[in-house]
């Protein structure tokens, strides 16, 4: 008969919730104990999932069982340097063998191409996050754990330093303690929260998008709890995750990535920035940040003309279900979308006047090199083909987070790290953790989710089978 270990509790039921779940429930059945293991969820069953329910899940690998070249030192040079070098080392270590076990449990995989351009390698679970949500949640109830939605954690309660329960409030607003032995945290980010929010970035990020409804959830409970108890903060807490999107869909992440190929403007009508200064990847943090932050209004309008239909597969770079705005004539477009039609006129015939390159070398799929001639203010490094072909289109963008960067400390075991060493029993996977700089490594947030999920659920039964030798 199996022995009786504890008891662990999992906070939030996206990707590293749920891998940390069942493989403490797959370690545990390995091992011959017996772990009641209890996911808190705190929205209702038919929204949870968080952040993940509504993500592509890109995840960098080259193939499922195959991680991309130059992984580890693509992570260093996306955080500026920066960074647990042991933490990413142990990502790319496990990362085939967690994509094993998602494939184990029913989760198919392709590879999708990347928007219009070259790009980091990238595979994809075949009905993206949602099907991450259903695969491992059936698995994780198959393995009897117990999922309590409705349920937010409020605060952890330690007794002699050590992990002894979590206080939450049920559906209906009652209070309860919950004993636990050991709990990962894996609420995500503090993006849902306005407070939060301002408190880091200022007043108008109480207005921040939100790049899906799952996104609400994470509100930076996971944080608070475990900083009450002493938790180190990490990463980046300046940064943010963040991308341009089309305000008028009701899509999650309704994301317009063919800005490189026109113009931007803001409400006056002016350019801003260099469009073509990258591939879309590159850019797309800073122009959306940028559109929130400095833009009046919050608002600003990617330009272009008919051409864009002919670029292969365009369609691929556009996730809006809205169709963009065109007019036969520049006045035309700039009376639609409310720009003073005078100074989008000079804007985009200054443009075009300066883009007088051979268009022929004009290539979506990599920087071409086509670049608007020397004087041009701000300049076009790439892609700078005249707008002169009508209709002319105009795309109205913002900008919508998808998570925060700082977060907890946590070691390459996945373990929260206090003043003086790791926290006994609590450990902490997924966005709530602090491990980017300065931009967010492409295509990597869930697959760090699942991998260190997969890894705390672990950590966290050898904890209990430790603790429970030594009392012996």
């Amino acid at each position: 008969m199996a022995s009786r270990s504890g008891k662990l509790v999992v906070v939030g039921q996206g990707a590293a919730g749920l891998a940390a779940a069942l493989s403490a429930a797959e370690e545990a059945r390995r091992c011959d104990v017996a772990i009641d293991i209890t996911i808190l969820e705190k929205a209702r069953e038919e929204e949870a999932g968080g952040n993940t329910r509504f993500s592509p899940s890109y995840m960098r690998m080259a193939a499922p069982d195959r991680i991309a070249p130059g992984f580890e030192d693509d992570m260093r040079e996306a955080c500026g340097g920066q960074g647990d070098t042991d933490y990413f080392r142990t990502l790319a270590e496990h990362a085939t063998s967690t994509m094993a076990w998602l494939q184990s449990h029913g989760v198919e995989f392709s590879i999708p191409p990347y928007y219009l351009s070259v790009g980091p390698p990238r595979i994809q679970p075949v009905g993206g996050g949602r099907a991450i949500i259903e695969r491992l949640g059936q698995a994780a109830k198959a393995a009897d754990v117990r999922i309590s939605y409705a349920s937010a954690a409020l605060r952890l309660i330690l007794s002699e330093g050590r992990i002894g329960g979590i206080e939450l409030r049920a559906e209906g607003g009652t209070t309860i303690a919950l004993d636990a032995d050991a709990i990962v945290l894996a609420t995500g980010g503090f993006q849902g929260d306005p407070a939060m929010m301002q408190a880091q970035f200022g007043p108008l990020a109480r207005s921040l998008k939100l790049i899906s409804p799952g996104t609400r959830f994470n509100s930076g409970d996971g944080i608070r709890m475990a900083q009450e108890q002493g938790a180190r903060m990490s990463g980046d807490w300046d940064g943010m995750h963040i991308e341009p999107v089309d305000p008028r869909s009701s899509h999650p992440a309704p994301v317009v990535l063919v800005y490189p190929y026109g113009i931007v403007v803001d409400q006056a009508g002016r350019r801003f920035f260099d469009e073509g200064a990258g591939l879309v990847h590159e850019t797309w943090e800073g122009f959306a940040r940028d559109i929130h932050f400095a833009r009046p209004n919050g608002i600003v309008y990617a330009i272009l003309d008919s051409r864009l239909f002919e670029i292969t597969d365009y369609k691929r770079a556009i996730r809006s279900d809205v169709s963009p705005i065109q007019s036969d004539t520049i006045e035309g477009l700039a009376a639609q979308i409310g720009i003073p039609a005078a100074a989008l006129w000079q804007t985009v015939d200054a443009f075009n006047e300066a883009a007088n390159g051979d268009a022929s070398r004009f290539d979506a799929t990599r920087c071409d090199g086509l670049a608007a001639v020397a004087g041009l203010v701000p300049p076009k490094s790439n892609w700078a083909r005249p707008l002169n072909q009508p209709p002319f289109l105009a795309y109205p963008l913002v900008g919508a987070i998808a998570y925060t960067f700082g977060g907890l400390a946590t070691n390459a075991m996945a373990e929260v790290l206090g003043e003086a060493g790791r926290i006994p029993g609590l450990y902490a996977a997924g966005e709530i953790s602090g491990h980017f700089y300065r931009t967010a490594p492409n295509a990597v947030s869930m697959l760090r989710a699942l991998v260190f999920g997969r890894i705390a659920g672990e950590e966290a039964v050898a904890f209990l089978r430790s603790r429970d030798s030594k009392r012996a």
